[in-house]
């Protein structure tokens, strides 16, 4: 084999609570993440050079040691001592700095391809041990679906996710959030309001998509559309146009909002893409990162 192709897909976020702060820094969290069927494609390539070579249809994401692609390959090839070079094309369809986990999708693709391009066999744990090393959102998203994290979002455990026939509206305003400084501005100790992720949970369960879609709550959420109100508005638009519910993944500035059927998303997506270009109806996904072909 000297080439693969995967598919790299992006989650949101349904619930986001801020449990403390471990001393090394990162945020202890509970939150429910589900994958949806927004992707980037991954080209690797064998080359014979001992080299990382990155190329993308976009042009704002780094292309160096500073994507988390980059420093993927560099972890798999210093893990097991291997002397190969590889060339990357990513075809970037999920926005990036969005709060869906672009970067840590691409990632986890790379995990997963390298597995396969270099013949390592090794289990989807270690894979998931290994994308630790990379961020938190990395394990998640090696096999995607809908999970309960926890810890600092390396703790897994599977629910039952979105119904198929769920509509999801996903839209980025033309702005960057960076996640360090929300988390900064987050103190758990004067959280007023948090997610039930026990009740969200039971709601997925009966499919009752409505209960749901009214009681998520993202904890962030205050703190980026303090300094960011135009994610208030897009909210607006969408609660004020059908949506059963609208709230921003992870540290945003990504808005999604879940409907009933697709007419009714892609009416709100018509208004919507006059004045933010990156938006989309997309359906929940069970998957991860896919071999595509």
């Amino acid at each position: 084999m000297n080439s693969i192709r995967l598919k790299s897909r992006a989650k949101i976020n349904l619930s986001i609570d801020v449990l403390g702060k471990r001393q090394d820094g990162y945020h202890l969290v509970e939150m429910i993440m589900q994958t949806i069927d927004l992707y980037d494609l991954i080209e690797i390539k064998a080359i014979e050079d001992n080299k990382i070579i990155i190329k993308s249809t976009s042009d704002e994401i780094p292309l160096d040691c500073n994507n988390l692609v980059y420093k993927a390959v560099d972890l798999i090839k210093q893990t097991f001592y291997i002397n190969k070079g590889v060339e990357v094309y990513i075809q970037k369809n999920i926005p990036v700095a969005a709060g869906m986990a672009g970067g840590s999708s691409n990632a986890a693709a790379i995990l997963v391809g390298l597995n396969k391009l270099w013949n390592l066999n090794l289990s989807s744990q270690k894979l998931e041990e290994i994308g630790l090393k990379l961020g938190a959102d990395v394990p998640f998203c090696i096999n995607g679906g809908a999970v309960l994290a926890s810890g600092i979002g390396e703790e897994l455990t599977p629910i039952k996710g979105l119904s198929k026939d769920v509509c999801i509206l996903v839209c980025k305003p033309d702005l960057f959030v960076s996640t360090k400084e929300v988390y900064e501005c987050i103190d758990s100790k004067h959280i007023d309001k948090r997610p039930d992720n026990q009740f969200l949970i039971d709601c997925l369960k009966k499919e009752d998509t409505r209960q749901l879609a009214e009681n998520m709550f993202n904890v962030l959420e205050e703190v980026t559309v303090d300094k960011h109100p135009v994610i208030q508005q897009i909210k607006d638009i969408m609660t004020n146009n059908k949506a059963l519910g609208a709230m921003m993944s992870g540290s945003g500035p990504t808005v999604f909002g879940l409907y009933k059927n697709k007419e009714e998303a892609d009416k709100c997506k018509s208004i919507l893409e006059k004045q933010f270009k990156q938006t989309f109806v997309v359906a929940c996904e069970e998957k991860g990162v896919e071999v595509n072909g």
